[in-house]
């Protein structure tokens, strides 16, 4: 499918006469391939970008339904305990990280879209090996699988909609986007608790696996490249520019910013990898309706309050985000509770839907377009770094004194992560006043 073709040059020359340069050199590089597609500068919303959110809604699906079932069939038909479910997680982060230097440059060299379908039908096949295996060694082949898989179809998507979203909007498209990941998350387990049905393991995997192959084929009619709508003179959305030594595996501008969300993340992993097993422990009949909750707050939040991110800054939106996890796991620290539960599922949703954003948006735009995809990568492999570190950690005190106790890493790690935001990522910005030349508060737009 070929994407914004005919805009791609002026009708007349008395109209080219009147646009500007730096449009003029959008039309002439979208003319270079017929897979590229001009972004519209006054609109987010546009078909490519509801393509490019239905198949990570898909995809999502897929690895929402893993997320019982996986731990489950661990310590059940493979016979494992906490620490075979925390090496399960590891193993499945590793894979993505080691894959998202080489899948950005894919992106770069072949299209986002290249990257999706390619990703999407690896993971399924990762789906369907572990759907077949009997022991943890054989599980956790295919579980790298997902990893690489889940590491192109996001790095393909998320670049895509940053392609395609204004700088100014660009936290808020990142939040519409994650409403895709988010209540793909929360109704994957619902799905995959349901056909699991206590016994079908293999039934549950091969629905899984179908949801990532759905991801593939939605993802096949998004465009391959954008013309973003703050594209650069010199046609950077189209130029890569050369990195060279560590830089070619990490881009600087997504270092403190992806540190943060690392640490987030691994409040979200302890509060995943341990509530299904747990929330049977003390007397729900399943976690499904946890995660539904935990979607649920995520979803109202990026739908009627995605602009938020934008106007309060990344200080502000990711200083709520990691304060909204570590009450959630505080919560199940302390208090051995069905309601406990419950209330910690909101809040570990709140914390998830502004912590994505802001913090991607953070990382975008300290980088040239030329240099996007190499940013989201970077920024995106800190979503496997937050979930490895985490996975061996928590599945290591899980194993050694209990899952209650466990969850106290899921206070400590976003507590870290918030010094590094406030001190680092997202410092105080200096405004001068009549009294003082520069007085650091916290309360200004950028922050």
């Amino acid at each position: 499918m070929t994407w914004g073709v005919g805009t791609a040059t002026a009708p007349t020359l008395r109209h080219d006469v009147a646009v500007s340069r730096p449009d003029r050199l959008r039309r002439r590089a979208a003319t270079r391939s017929p897979s590229v597609y001009v972004a519209p500068p006054d609109r987010l919303i546009t078909l490519p970008f509801v393509v490019v959110t239905l198949a990570a809604f898909s995809f999502f699906i897929y690895i929402g339904a893993l997320i019982p079932i996986v731990p489950l069939f661990i310590e059940g038909p493979i016979g494992q305990g906490e620490f075979g479910v925390g090496v399960n997680a590891a193993v499945f982060a590793i894979a993505a990280v080691a894959a998202r230097p080489f899948i950005g440059r894919v992106a770069d060299a072949r299209g986002r879209r290249f990257v999706i379908v390619c990703g999407a039908v690896t993971a399924a096949i990762g789906a369907f090996g572990i759907g077949q295996a009997d022991t943890l060694a054989v599980l956790l082949v295919f579980r790298a699988l997902t990893g690489v898989g889940e590491a192109a179809v996001f790095v393909g998507s998320a670049t895509l909609i940053a392609d395609l979203s204004p700088a100014a909007r660009r936290a808020e498209g990142a939040s519409y986007f994650s409403v895709a990941i988010f209540t793909g998350l929360g109704l994957g387990p619902v799905l995959g608790e349901w056909l699991l049905d206590d016994t079908f393991f293999e039934r549950s995997f091969v629905a899984a696996a179908i949801f990532a192959l759905l991801a593939g084929v939605i993802g096949s009619f998004a465009p391959g490249r954008v013309v973003s709508p703050d594209a650069e003179p010199g046609d950077p959305a189209i130029r890569a520019v050369p990195r060279h030594g560590w830089q070619r595996y990490l881009h600087p501008s997504a270092l403190l910013p992806g540190t943060v969300m690392a640490l987030g993340v691994g409040a979200i992993t302890t509060f995943f990898l341990f509530v299904p097993e747990y929330s049977r422990s003390i007397g729900l009949a399943s976690s499904g309706g946890l995660f539904l909750v935990y979607a649920a707050a995520s979803l109202v939040v990026r739908i009627f309050f995605a602009k938020l991110p934008d106007r309060l800054g990344p200080r502000r939106t990711v200083t709520m985000a990691l304060t909204n996890f570590m009450i959630g796991l505080a919560l199940v620290t302390l208090v051995a509770a069905p309601w406990a539960l419950w209330a910690a599922a909101l809040f570990v949703g709140l914390g998830a839907a502004f912590n994505y954003p802001a913090l991607m948006a953070l990382a975008v735009n300290r980088a040239p377009d030329s240099e996007r995809a190499a940013v989201i990568s970077s920024f995106t492999m800190f979503f496997e770094i937050g979930g490895a570190v985490s996975g061996l950690t928590v599945g290591a005190l899980g194993q050694l004194v209990g899952k209650r106790p466990a969850f106290v890493a899921g206070v400590v790690l976003p507590a870290i992560g918030l010094v590094v935001l406030r001190r680092w990522a997202a410092p105080a910005a200096p405004v001068r006043t009549e009294d003082s030349p520069a007085v650091s508060v916290s309360l200004s737009a950028g922050n």
